[in-house]
């Protein structure tokens, strides 16, 4: 139950109205009463204060020690803050409390006056539509006279042999003519008055009146909480007035958005307003039934020479603002979409700041969601019409020269039917036609694909190869620019260009720039203002902002053209410099990698999590038809927070390891950017390992270790520090197979130095040189291991549990170690010791703790889950896991026996 399915009547809509008018009534009067309460308050706190100053007047001194006395003292010293408090209270009141219930009523009065201009708008919309068809009416029964009067005449003069037969025939062509475009323009009005009735009843009614309720409920949660800071700040305290204020309170909290129009609705309650039928008048037809044309027919268009020509006109009108009504609907749910993401950030938070954001992008969030059905509409009534028009004109083209295809079937329209039958087909059509034409169109285009050409040819650089032959590079994309002017082709847009690299940052940008000549374009926003830049390597990395005139075209300093496409083409072919002062001149573009993929194939369907920079979805790769997961960074984040989320992208994508996701793409050609993973359908290891303790035997948790150790071996031989090693940044696919993921603190360096103190820092993960001195290397990594291994064995428990960050580091340096989960190997213990060695140099590196682990998953198991193969061992691997196993053993005893048992497997396998 709703303001959209139940208050759509006229007479709802004028209760809705008055309701609007008698809150705004409400407000007013509650905005006089908390002034004259805030006046009170000050003058009570003021006559109060004289009541304590004449109480401090007497002299403590005298009445020392006396019981009755100190009772006293404290009630007028408690009278004092009371007091104070008050006065604070009736300050806020009048500061804050006030200014808000004001702009809560002067947008209360511009939603209603929004909703009454909007309302009124739609009403005289459907009025105006319905005099149109009116007035076409009346014009079709004018021209019905003029040609039936045209028609007898015509047919009196040829029975009398006239002279002037000739002029009468002029006439009649005429009045044929003027009644079929009337007739058109009758039956395509009809079609846009129903499309567009039904519309109002469905869609664009309900969505106002939705929006309106979610504006009412939104002005009354924060109607509630001005109220919830009056009772706030008028609770004073004592019985009575505790009593009184619980009431008060009560009544402030039983308050609910939801709730507060329910009773309103069901007094209020109509039914729909009954649909207006929009039907062509048969009678118009019917009373001149014998003296009309044939092609007349009921909700049909006539295609002839007549109106051929207006209507491929009217069609094509029609197709630009389809595409362009597609278009804003495609970038509106686009920035619903960045809008709904922030509203998810700040949803559950309670500072003020967050609260006013949250409703502001609420109120953003509806009002597009309106925008984006009224805008459907228009997709669907145009839809309507165009095709109305084009199933007339396909079916005019399969019957060109057919009989009866003219105006009508006098002597004079038969002759101008049969010039004009070559041009009823489209020109794709006529293409498709001739198989001559097709091989010339194919020349053209082969050498429209060459618009770079140079006497010298200039090798073309993607970012990790050159490519001399253009033509090797794409079979299917033109080089580099693609301009097919005239050639019949679809026209490229700008996101097509593979020199065009959307939204990527500076940084990454210069990073792809390495020779003098290299070139691509890019786009990028200053003051809220898309801006293209061509980036070119000129000695420097050097930025040009593509500049528009005042008549749209785009220019440098150079001749201005229409499209951006034809700008580069232009600079490239010329060789001459983009600007004067600088001389930098193109010479290799820059291609896109192909990992770099378009925004458009990427379709998020549900959010699975959040990390750093923004939500992660799961979504599908549209060329492919693969699912995926896509991490997504936020529109607001500064450049800065927008590198470091690409950085990720660009480390994973150097590697391939089966316990590393595995990285697809990222999409940088629009916002918000994306990077695209495989998606593992475990999910995080940790939520895997709560959800699933007691499922999980010691076989598999072993397993998860060995998985670990083998991914990070792969990292450290690619000298990667991962600096994020837990649980919670790892991945658990089929078959308890582990991944290594969020590699968003990651770097390729074998020492990596922190500048930036502890901010972000996993304090109980991290190796104490790295929190001390902000020193990091792998053996830093090999202390998280030890972490991670803890918390496998303890089934997703939390690291020092019950301790503060500071606690914990505080206990690690002076040698504390976390014990062992229960049912933990007494040998898994010892490596986590050992990786927990506080000297770093003292810590076994992972290539040693892969080959430990391995060794003792084949020990216990001796049948291997598919996917984890026992890797064959070296001697250093060997020695390395001996020497592990010895820690804390002395030779004797079960530490003994086991060593033992180990060297004969070793000498077993060798």
């Amino acid at each position: 139950m709703g303001f959209s399915s139940s208050l759509q009547g006229e007479t709802a809509h004028e209760a809705l109205l008055a309701r609007q008018d008698a809150e705004l009534r409400l407000l007013e009067n509650m905005k006089r009463c908390l002034a004259l309460r805030i006046k009170c308050d000050r003058e009570y706190a003021i006559s109060m204060n004289t009541v304590v100053l004449q109480a401090q007047k007497m002299d403590k001194v005298e009445l020392a020690g006396s019981l009755v006395a100190q009772s006293w003292s404290t009630f007028i010293d408690e009278s004092e803050k009371i007091i104070k408090s008050m006065k604070d209270n009736a300050e806020f009141l009048a500061t804050t409390t006030l200014e808000t219930l004001a702009n809560l009523m002067a947008e209360k009065r511009n939603n209603r006056k929004c909703y009454y201009e909007e309302h009124t708008r739609i009403c005289n919309d459907l009025n105006k539509l319905q005099d149109s068809v009116m007035r076409l009416r009346s014009d079709y029964e004018k021209a019905l006279d003029q040609y039936n009067s045209a028609k007898s005449k015509l047919d009196e003069q040829k029975a009398k042999g006239s002279k002037r037969l000739d002029e009468y025939k002029d006439r009649f062509v005429k009045a044929s003519k003027k009644l079929k475009l009337i007739h058109n323009d009758y039956v395509l009005s009809l079609c846009e008055a129903a499309e567009f009735e039904r519309d109002m009843r469905t869609i664009l009614l309900p969505g106002l009146l939705e929006h309106q309720q979610a504006v009412q409920e939104d002005t009354t949660d924060r109607w509630k909480m001005i109220l919830q800071e009056i009772a706030r700040c008028t609770n004073l305290a004592n019985v009575r007035c505790q009593e009184s204020q619980t009431k008060i309170e009560k009544g402030v909290n039983n308050i609910k958005s939801s709730e507060e129009y329910a009773e309103f609705i069901d007094r209020n309650k109509t039914s729909p307003p009954k649909p207006v039928l929009f039907k062509f008048d048969k009678s118009l037809l019917e009373q001149s039934s014998a003296m009309l044309p044939s092609s007349l027919k009921p909700n049909e268009i006539v295609v002839d020479e007549c109106t051929i020509d207006i209507l491929r006109t009217k069609c094509r009108e029609q197709e630009v603002e389809l595409k362009e009504t597609k278009n804003k609907i495609k970038d509106k749910q686009t920035l619903l979409i960045q809008l709904d993401t922030e509203y998810q950030t700040v949803q559950f938070k309670s500072d003020a700041l967050s609260i006013s954001r949250k409703y502001a992008l609420k109120k953003s969030m509806d009002l597009l969601k309106k925008e984006v059905n009224e805008l459907r509409c228009i997709e669907q009534k145009v839809g309507k019409q165009i095709e109305l028009i084009s199933t007339s004109l396909s079916s005019m083209s399969s019957s060109a020269g057919s009989p009866g295809s003219g105006c009508d079937e006098s002597p004079v329209c038969d002759t101008i039917t049969n010039m004009m039958m070559d041009t009823l087909a489209s020109p794709e059509d006529s293409m498709s036609q001739s198989s001559i034409g097709k091989k010339k169109s194919t020349q053209v285009i082969s050498m429209l694909r060459k618009p770079f050409a140079r006497k010298t040819e200039s090798p073309v650089r993607t970012s990790n190869r050159v490519v001399h032959d253009p033509d090797d590079l794409h079979d299917n994309h033109s080089f580099p620019v693609g301009l097919l002017h005239n050639s019949g082709t679809h026209e490229r847009t700008l996101e097509e260009e593979l020199w065009f690299h959307g939204v990527l940052p500076r940084e990454e940008v210069v990073r792809l720039l390495q020779h003098d000549g290299d070139f691509l374009v890019r786009e990028t926003t200053r003051n809220d203002e898309k801006q293209i830049v061509l980036s070119v390597m000129w000695g420097s990395p050097k930025h040009f902002i593509v500049q528009l005139s005042p008549e749209g075209l785009f220019r440098f300093e150079g001749p201005a053209f229409n499209t951006i496409q034809e700008l580069i083409s232009h600079q490239f072919q010329s060789g001459s410099p983009v600007t004067s002062r600088s001389g930098a001149i193109l010479k290799t573009p820059v291609l896109r990698e192909k990992w770099e993929l378009n925004n458009d194939d990427v379709e998020l369907i549900e959010k699975i999590g959040r990390g750093n920079f923004g939500d992660v979805y799961k979504a599908r790769l549209k060329p492919e038809n693969i699912s995926v997961a896509v991490k997504t960074c936020k529109v607001t984040l500064p450049d800065e927070q927008k590198k470091k989320f690409l950085q990720e992208g660009r480390i994973l994508k150097q590697y391939e390891h089966p316990n590393i996701v595995r990285f697809i793409g990222i999409c940088v050609q629009k916002q918000p950017i994306m990077i695209v993973m495989e998606l593992v359908p475990g999910g995080s290891l940790l939520n895997y390992l709560r959800s699933n303790a007691d499922k999980l035997p010691t076989k598999a948790l072993l397993g998860m270790c060995v998985d670990a150790a083998s991914g990070m071996e792969y990292l450290e031989s690619k000298n990667c520090i991962h600096r994020d090693l837990a649980a919670r940044n790892c991945l658990i696919g089929e078959t308890n197979v582990v991944k290594i993921s969020d590699f968003g603190m990651s770097r390729e360096e074998e020492e990596y130095i922190v500048s930036d103190g502890l901010k972000q820092i996993p304090i109980k993960w991290t190796a104490p040189e790295a929190l001390n001195y902000g020193k990091y290397t792998s053996l830093c990594d090999v202390w998280s291991y030890g972490v991670l291994a803890w918390e496998i064995f303890s089934k997703g428990g939390t690291p020092y549990q019950g301790m503060t960050n500071t606690r914990a580091r505080e206990l690690i340096d002076t040698g504390y170690r976390m014990p062992a989960p229960d049912g933990t190997p007494d040998e898994i213990y010892q490596l986590m010791l050992r990786c927990w060695q506080y000297e770093s140099e003292d810590r076994p590196h992972f290539s040693e703790i892969h080959a430990t682990v391995d060794l003792l998953y084949s020990r216990l198991f001796r049948r291997r889950v598919s996917g984890r193969s026992l890797a064959p061992m070296d001697a250093k691997s060997r020695a390395a896991s001996l020497r592990s196993l010895r820690v804390n053993a002395d030779g004797g005893g079960q530490a003994g026996a086991w060593i033992n048992t180990l060297k004969h497997k070793i000498s077993m396998r060798k």
